[in-house]
């Protein structure tokens, strides 16, 4: 029997050209060595799920999928939730454990090694390279998922950035946008929104003290300037190996909002500054999105719309995208549908809702007569896996009960002394180092108010007024009686007619007509 699994899985994985290895295929709990379950290198845009309960291995795929795009020339974005990424930058220490794994799938060439490895930070005193956004980059779609606000709220932020790209006010930082805020909720700033629509001071309120909340956490630290460069992700080291960039999140884990949403922001950066390729040989750069269930997370329509654009879009511009995460039925289905790639690890299925997971987990892997997909599902072990992958015509390939091949890096977190020597050795750690100020929003509307209340006193310093109070009060308020100049009237009228201002309001009347014809 387990001779014609290994003939029908070696079949259904035989292909042409590059290709990252998974491991060897299973029949119970026998590896078959001779059937290599694998991924064409090309396919690797076309986006992922790697999927399984804590403790079931996805971290360690993760490390084997990086190490193989590495080598591959690939470079490679992970966020490190726990921190055991961080392994890449050191060799595996070898046992016999891994040693005995290796043979068994017939990874003859497992020799140990470190990687190229750049650690990055959104703490403003975290190691490594600081990530950081502006607060106008950023936008209202994505700040107001991490500031939680109601559909409301989240339309009056989007009239703010509306009214601050008309009037050039850029918004570096969040006292660039609380400033922003306060100033529309004056009265000069209500009567300049009145031709946005207008806001309301509560809903204005509301999302201040939202983003003072923010500030509290020391959340200030990820919007400001200098802004990072997302091209600074595809960079190869000397030897023409992908650099893998490890962003170290084990502090944020009590800010899943924040952190998800920054992962969002790269990829519509990405996306929005990389050129389109379309089918290449291998991908620019893959994107592990690592607890990506916090991401979909109380998310509203408008935010869900953005993740579909950019996960349909972006493999066009060469981007791969894995979302690592406990269960399929954890990606809303729209993202699902786009993700060919599969690698699901053990589910574990105590209570009914457990049960159900199960079952709606093997409704989207392919049929096959060779296992019981959901009972495999909860049958697998540490390490092991069900997997399908798409062939170089992007096809489908067979449902594969998989024992996953070792990491050549250590599977730990690495030593501090090598981490400090890999942050030290960094070619763009200095350039993103030191938070700067340029002028914006907040120093901006000062100085118009300055201006304003500069030209109010104006008139009135250094002039005698000889009147009293109560003769200004009884002075006549009528204004002097004189002709009218109708060759001034014409020149007006004139002038208006060929102005722009004429033509817009002609066009919207005549519209108006046009809508009730």
């Amino acid at each position: 029997m387990s001779t014609d699994v290994e003939a029908a899985l070696a079949a259904g994985y035989a292909f042409d050209g590059d290709a990252l290895t998974f491991g060897a295929g299973m029949q119970g709990e026998e590896a078959l060595p001779g059937a290599q379950i694998r991924v064409p290198l090309a396919m690797m845009n076309r986006h992922g799920l790697v999927a399984g309960a804590t403790g079931t291995g996805k971290t360690k795929t993760l490390q084997v999928l990086a190490e193989q795009l590495s080598d591959a020339g690939v470079p490679v974005f992970i966020s490190d939730i726990k921190g055991d990424i961080s392994g890449l930058a050191a060799a595996a220490e070898p046992n016999d454990k891994l040693v005995g794994r290796a043979n068994a799938i017939g990874f003859v060439e497992y020799a140990p090694k470190s990687f190229p490895v750049e650690f990055f930070t959104l703490d403003r005193d975290g190691k490594g390279v600081r990530l950081r956004a502006s607060v106008s980059s950023f936008g209202p779609i994505l700040l107001a998922k991490v500031l939680d606000l109601n559909e409301t709220q989240q339309s009056v932020l989007a009239l703010a950035f509306k009214y601050s790209d008309d009037k050039k006010l850029p918004l570096v930082n969040l006292a660039d946008l609380r400033a922003l805020l306060n100033h529309l909720n004056s009265d000069e700033g209500k009567a300049e929104m009145a031709e946005y629509g207008g806001v309301a001071t509560a809903t204005v309120g509301v999302i201040v003290r939202k983003i003072v909340e923010l500030e509290q956490q020391e959340a200030d630290a990820f919007f400001g300037s200098p802004e990072f460069e997302v091209s600074d992700f595809l960079r190869t080291a000397d030897d023409g190996r992908g650099i893998v960039s490890i962003l170290e999140l084990a502090d944020m884990q009590d800010r899943p909002a924040l952190f998800s949403t920054f992962m969002m922001w790269l990829l519509a950066s990405l996306y929005e500054s990389l050129p389109e390729v379309g089918d290449v040989e291998k991908p620019k750069l893959v994107f592990f999105f690592d607890e990506a269930h916090l991401l979909f997370r109380d998310a509203n329509k408008t935010f869900m719309q953005q993740i579909e654009l950019v996960a349909r879009l972006i493999r066009s511009k060469g981007v791969g995208v894995f979302f690592v995460t406990h269960a399929p039925t954890d990606v809303p289905a729209e993202v699902l549908g786009q993700l060919g790639n599969r690698v699901q690890h053990a589910l574990r299925a105590f209570t009914p809702d457990d049960l159900e997971t199960v079952r709606a987990t093997a409704d989207t892997f392919p049929t096959t007569d060779l296992y019981d997909v959901e009972e495999e599902l909860t049958a697998l072990g540490t390490g092991e896996a069900l997997i399908t992958a798409l062939d170089p015509k992007g096809r489908p390939m067979p449902t594969a009960r998989t024992m996953m091949r070792p990491p050549m890096s250590l599977m730990a977190q690495v030593e501090p002394a090598v981490f400090d020597a890999v942050v030290s050795a960094s070619a763009i750690a200095s350039i993103y180092a030191t938070d700067t100020d340029p002028e914006s929003a907040k120093e901006l509307l000062a100085a118009r108010m300055k201006q304003v209340e500069a030209d109010a006193r104006e008139p009135m310093e250094g002039v005698e007024d000889p009147e009293s109070p109560d003769e200004r009060r009884m002075r006549p308020t009528r204004a002097p009686e004189r002709g009218v100049d109708w060759t001034d009237v014409a020149q007006e009228g004139a002038r208006f007619v060929r102005s722009g201002t004429f033509n817009t309001i002609l066009r919207s009347i005549l519209g108006i007509l046009g809508k009730r014809r």
